[in-house]
């Protein structure tokens, strides 16, 4: 297990392996990128999750922490950078690559089951889970600040194209 610094990646590391799902963490630390692509600010992604069925994910894992009461308020807001980052690492791995944002929801209790799809415990704390691939992402984010450039997608949108992250593998 790589040494991870926030929560939401441990868990989201534990509950890869608990659902026996391949995959690599990407240790910031040792990231090396060829001069070929010099992008000013190419921010690392978390995970290589590997698929039986669709492209393998570079899944950029983002935390949020929610009531775990009610589904309106799913913030789902990534940085600019964060987008055009795994665009570029969805073009240095090139065809069966494909990259996704990894949502988890810290809950301070655990989720009712209509709620969340994947709901699991990890660190005695309740994490629900939601992906979305990079795609789907970008045909609809919308600037959310510009001081902090930040963006997301409206609440509905998101709702419809956010699924279960064994969906996309």
């Amino acid at each position: 297990m790589a040494q991870r610094r926030f929560h939401y990646e441990v868990a989201f590391e534990q509950y890869l392996r608990s659902k026996e799902i391949p995959y690599v963490a990407v240790d910031e630390a040792k990231r090396a990128l060829d001069k070929a692509y010099p992008p000013v600010s190419l921010k690392s992604f978390d995970f290589v999750v590997y698929s039986q069925r669709g492209p393998n994910l570079l899944v950029d894992v983002k935390g949020r922490k929610h009531s775990g009461r009610s589904s309106k308020s799913l913030d789902n807001w990534v940085t600019q950078n964060d987008v055009d980052s795994l665009v570029q690492w969805e073009k240095i791995f090139g065809s069966g690559f494909e990259g996704a944002f990894a949502f988890l929801y810290w809950c301070e209790v655990q989720p009712p089951d209509a709620l969340f799809l994947e709901v699991f415990e990890s660190g005695e704390r309740w994490y629900a889970l939601l992906a979305i691939s990079l795609a789907d992402y970008r045909k609809h984010l919308k600037s959310r600040s510009q001081r902090w450039d930040t963006v997301n997608i409206p609440a509905a949108q998101f709702a419809k194209l956010s699924r279960p992250l064994m969906e996309m593998l």
